[in-house]
């Protein structure tokens, strides 16, 4: 029997992140599996964890802070790295993506696949999720 890739057993166990633009530190906290106080500590740890703030102080993460705490959460309760290694790790990864004149290959994208079958359901949801983070304010 072949041997799983590293990533595989991660990816597999991670949840499926709901397209939304904005998350609240509770919803945050469910989706990655820890305490709310754990986010507010890794915050104050990882440099690139900055979920912004609404008017009324309340932490809104975006997509891409959910994907980093999933990464972090990975570092430090999977692979068994210190707070100083997941973040020492998670900057080579950040030095390795943004090398200059190295570009990732991907492959070539079809227009088709920019938009949804029916974008205006998107823009009406998106549309949707920016109303309602305005009216908490």
């Amino acid at each position: 029997m072949g041997e799983t890739p590293p990533n595989s057993e991660a990816a597999a166990t991670q949840p499926e992140i709901p397209d939304k633009l904005y998350f609240r530190i509770g919803e945050v906290s469910h989706l990655v599996g820890v305490e709310a106080y754990v986010l507010r500590y890794w915050e104050s740890e990882f440099p690139g964890l900055s979920p912004r703030k609404s008017s009324s102080g309340q932490r809104m993460f975006r997509r891409k802070d959910v994907e980093l705490l999933l990464r972090i959460k990975h570092l430090l309760y999977s692979q068994k790295f210190t707070i100083e290694g997941a973040r020492k790790a998670l900057s080579e990864q950040n030095k390795e993506k943004a090398r200059p004149g190295i570009l990732p290959k991907r492959a070539p994208v079809q227009q088709a696949e920019l938009f949804a079958a029916d974008p205006l359901t998107e823009i009406r949801r998106q549309v949707s999720d920016i109303i309602q983070l305005l009216s908490a304010r």
